[in-house]
């Protein structure tokens, strides 16, 4: 039997902590003599120290929850960048300052007395998870997903045909991707991927550019674009409409772009248009505005154009009449759709194929985690973490968080409430006495030691907000930009450690 923890140190008359009365746990409802016996919800002597790997969203979210959940417990965040927040940072498109306000509530969090940063610090290469364990109470990882889903089909390497991570990466000024060759003289442009990363890729091929100098954009990716010669901008997906991963807040931006046409073909619609009134929202909401809009002609004489396109599979990727070394178009395979019982559905190829030309490929099909350490149980096919509620297999005081326990879906809020479980998985295990504080725990201390002796240059939060002051200070009457990112590690060390 559960009780709830308010509950049970009433009627168990056992000294329980104030702060997990506040949490929403539940305690098994044994004899007060278990309890007294046991000791599990004795509280320890020892101040519980946890490390994070990660400081993105997942990392943050987590530390927070933590933090909140514990009076006294203390979190030291790693992160292999000298810059925190992640993908808020180099993953958010710039034109969605609204997203990045989150990074005001990571800093509160990284300000915290019991909080700290710990940049420049690759977990995995400087530091081992075994070695982390041996100093910290838990270790919590939570860096993320960034393995590249390939295509796997002829003509991937060809010139023109680009990763939309590396893309966005390169656009938000990622050190590890600035010097993306990026060509954009080619008019056409094909995405394989119908998510919000693919949107994202095409309204920033589309927009102009104008509407992007007050925005964080780097400087060389917004010259770029200024440059580029992208009229037309095609999503295609292996399934139908009712399948397509993004949602209607980005979809519904791209349709609002100034002088770019939305073109959707009526005949993907006719079916859906029909049922449209049953479907439950919010794709209800989706689908009745791509009904809407579905064989609209380009009144205005818009002179760019975003399109969708659906039940079409990759095949090969075709190299330039022109030039046998770069992309010139795609070979597709034309799907049907199958619905199966279970209401899944799912797609089957009709053996009929199409060549669509085309000057550049995105490919935008997902991507999974990796490990950063060989002693991390890890499910390669999933690109995950294995493991149960956050508990990693066989590796008691190792948990993980974010894409890298889920695998990258959802979206923001989506990881908050993931890393918030995970969270609340270890103040159960603190309660539970499944972790013990020890004296031996003694966190960043002799990491700190070790990771000087070796000379590598640690970057702490006070070192992150000069970074964050220097690019602050380089935006212009010239250059409006709430920031020009520094883009060079080794300029990031040298204002954080002056």
């Amino acid at each position: 039997m559960m009780i709830p923890m308010n509950k049970f140190h009433r009627l168990m008359h056992v000294d329980v902590p104030r702060w997990l009365l506040k949490q929403n746990l539940q305690a098994p409802f044994f004899s007060q003599a278990h309890y007294l016996s046991s000791g599990t919800v004795a509280k320890s002597s020892s101040v519980p120290r946890i490390c994070v790997v990660g400081s993105g969203p997942a990392g943050f979210y987590t530390a927070q929850q933590l933090i909140k959940g514990h009076p006294e417990l203390e979190v030291d965040i790693y992160e292999k960048l000298p810059v925190p927040f992640g993908l808020v940072r180099y993953g958010v498109a710039p034109d969605h300052p609204e997203v990045k306000n989150v990074i005001n509530t990571f800093t509160k969090t990284a300000q915290n007395p019991r909080c700290s940063f710990i940049g420049n610090v690759c977990i995995g290469k400087d530091i081992h998870v075994k070695n982390l364990l041996q100093v910290y109470t838990a270790v919590v990882l939570a860096y993320g997903a960034d393995k590249e889903k390939l295509l796997g089909i002829k003509g991937e390497n060809l010139k023109g045909v680009y990763s939309a991570r590396e893309f966005v990466a390169w656009y938000n000024g990622h050190p590890d991707h600035v010097d993306l060759p990026v060509n954009l003289d080619g008019q056409t442009a094909l995405v394989f991927g119908q998510g919000n990363v693919a949107i994202d890729v095409a309204r920033m091929l589309l927009k102009s550019p104008d509407m992007l100098k007050e925005t964080d954009i780097t400087p060389a990716a917004l010259n770029v674009l200024e440059k580029s010669q992208v009229k037309n901008v095609t999503l295609l997906g292996r399934r139908g409409p009712m399948e397509a991963a993004f949602t209607i807040a980005e979809f519904r931006e791209m349709t609002k772009l100034p002088s770019v046409h939305t073109d959707l073909l009526e005949s993907d619609f006719s079916e859906i248009a029909k049922i449209v009134d049953s479907i439950r929202p919010p794709r209800k909401r989706l689908m009745s505005l791509m009904c809407k809009i579905a064989g609209m002609p380009n009144s205005d004489g818009s002179c760019r154009e975003f399109r969708l396109r659906f039940c079409r599979s990759p095949v090969e990727i075709l190299p330039s009449e022109n030039d046998q070394e770069h992309v010139g178009g795609v070979k597709v395979m034309l799907n049907k759709l199958i619905k199966h019982p279970s209401g899944k559905v799912t797609s089957e190829p009709t053996g009929v194929t199409e060549d669509i030309p085309c000057d550049l490929v995105f490919r935008s099909i997902g991507y999974g985690g990796q490990t950063i350490d060989e002693d991390i149980p890890f499910d390669l096919d999933r690109g995950v973490v294995k493991h149960e509620r956050g508990r990693v297999h066989s590796m008691p005081g190792l948990y993980c968080s974010g894409w890298v326990k889920t695998g990258p879906v959802g979206v923001l809020v989506s990881t908050m409430n993931d890393s918030f479980d995970t969270g609340q998985t270890i103040l159960q295990d603190l309660n539970d006495g499944i972790l013990q504080p020890s004296e031996k725990h003694t966190g960043k201390e002799a990491l700190l030691k070790q990771l000087g002796d070796k000379s590598t240059q640690i970057v702490d939060f006070d070192g992150w907000l000069k970074i964050d002051k220097a690019e602050i200070s380089r935006s212009s009457d010239s250059y409006p930009s709430p920031r020009i990112k520094i883009v060079n590690v080794d300029q990031m060390l040298k204002i954080a450690l002056t």
